[in-house]
Order: structure tokens, then C-alpha cells, then sequence
């Protein structure tokens, strides 16, 4: 039964367990308070004036949000895969109706996470498909409503089965991860590697809102990892944030841009 009174932060969108006054997460200097103080809403409140929003983003690629949409504003993705769907990235809406919807589509047999700002209300929807989700190790303290369901896993890479693979990417987060779709030839990066409004790009930061910029032997390190990845598309976290050619250079000349940048060559 979903826990429907439980406080969401009305910024970040993370669902915690109990009350509290804060939202450690946005606390931290990657994410902000609101301007207005921290505030908090439920699903409760959420299910008055939102429906779930499902439209297709690619081939066997299910965009699953919420209309309007809530706090960041990112969407999460249906991977249909042979061996069973895996949900990746997470919004904090859930109802009855978007559970019908997704269920008709087959379900979901598992959820990763980019990352914390995505959390969302992960153990609302693992609970709804008695699903797992998998979360790196490093980012263990920053889950706001601890459960069985959650999976830590440690390391570079996770293999979730059928051609997916988790890679501890790194950036943004310590436990930072984006998944990989052999199959698909696809990369799900969230906003790990951000896919910018010039498309055929992205970008790498510290923190977005606040504007820190990455550690260049941390873009170093990601780039190491995905090299034996091949991949024609990148998929963000936001509708239509889609690299849809030439996926693995546009990531290569991005991180060479960037560090061109962010080094001083003098």
C-alpha cells in the first residue's frame, strides 16, 4: 500500500521515510534550499492536481513523467527488454492510473538510479512492481527513505542481466552511475553526463543549480570506464535531452572541450 502522507521535498522531489525539518540532500552544496525555505509535499497532495505522463522516446524506450511535472522536472525511462522492463531514473509521482499504464507496457522487473537528486519516490514504485533497485555503495547515506528493496552494489560495473550494465561513472556523486544497453547500442547518463540543449553534446558537473564544475581526473576516470562501450545514442534525464548519433565521440569531444576549458594552460 503506498504510504501516501509521506513528507516529499517540494525541491528536490525525494520522498523521506518520517518527518523532518531539512532535506539533507538539498543541503548539500550540489543542490539548494528553495527560495522560500524548505518545504515539503506528499503524494497525497501531488495526486490532486498531476496524471502520469507515458510517451515513447525511443526504439523500446518508455518516457515515464508527470504532468505538471514535479520539482527538477526530470523524467524516468522504460527499458523494454526481452528478460523484463527496467525502470531508469525515477520522478516522485506515482498513482494507481500510472501503475495500470506501465503494467500494461509489462511492468518493471528492476530500477537503477543515476543518482540522488533522482531518488524521488523509488520505494513507492519498487514496492508497486516488487521490483529492486540498485544504487552504488558510495552513495548509501544519501537515501532519504531506507528499505529491503534497495540494492547497494560496489565498484566500477554491475551487470544487471540481458546486455545492461551499471558503470560507477562517478561524476556528480561519488556513486554517480549511468547504465548501458548493448543491445540498444544506448546510454542512460541522467544528468551524470548532462545531455545539453545543443544535442549533439554534453556536459559534466559538480553541481548544475549551483554551478561547480567537475574534477578533471573524475571526467578522466568516467571516460576510462565507458571506453569499452559502444553506444550510438545518450539519453539525458529530461524529455527529448537525446543525443541520437554518433553517441560514444560526442561524449569523447564534449570531455576533450570541457578539460580544454577547465585547464590552465598558461
Amino acid at each position: 500500500m503506498a504510504r501516501v502522507g509521506l513528507p516529499i521535498c517540494a525541491t528536490c522531489g525525494v520522498q523521506y521515510g518520517a518527518p523532518r525539518p531539512d532535506c539533507p540532500i538539498c543541503e548539500d552544496e550540489r543542490q539548494y534550499v528553495g527560495w522560500d525555505g524548505q518545504r515539503w509535499t506528499t503524494l497525497e497532495e501531488l495526486r490532486g492536481g498531476r496524471r502520469g505522463r507515458v510517451e515513447e522516446e525511443g526504439p523500446d524506450v518508455v518516457g515515464i513523467g508527470a504532468e505538471p511535472s514535479v520539482a527538477i522536472g526530470q523524467r524516468a525511462l522504460l527499458l523494454r527488454t526481452p528478460s523484463g522492463n527496467v525502470l531508469w531514473d525515477m520522478i516522485p509521482f506515482i498513482d494507481d492510473d500510472l501503475v495500470r499504464r506501465v503494467t500494461e507496457l509489462g511492468g518493471v522487473s528492476a530500477i537503477a538510479i543515476s543518482h540522488p537528486h533522482f531518488y524521488g519516490s523509488m520505494i513507492e514504485w519498487a514496492h508497486a512492481f516488487d521490483a529492486p533497485v540498485y544504487v552504488h555503495e558510495a552513495d548509501r547515506r544519501w537515501v532519504a527513505r531506507p528499505d529491503d528493496a534497495v540494492v547497494f552494489w560496489s565498484g566500477d560495473t554491475h551487470e544487471l542481466g540481458d546486455g545492461l550494465t551499471l558503470v560507477n561513472a562517478g561524476v556528480h556523486f561519488e556513486g554517480g552511475q549511468v547504465l548501458h544497453w548493448r543491445d540498444a547500442r544506448a546510454l542512460f547518463s541522467g544528468d551524470i553526463l548532462m545531455v545539453v540543449n545543443d544535442r549533439d553534446w554534453v556536459s559534466f558537473m559538480y553541481s548544475y543549480p549551483n554551478l561547480i564544475p567537475e574534477r578533471p581526473r573524475t571526467i578522466r576516470r568516467a571516460l576510462r570506464l565507458l571506453e569499452p562501450y559502444d553506444f550510438d545514442r545518450v539519453y539525458g534525464a529530461w524529455w527529448r535531452k537525446i543525443v541520437y548519433t554518433d553517441g560514444k565521440n560526442a561524449v569523447r569531444r564534449s570531455a576533450d572541450r570541457y578539460l580544454a576549458h577547465a585547464l590552465d594552460d598558461e
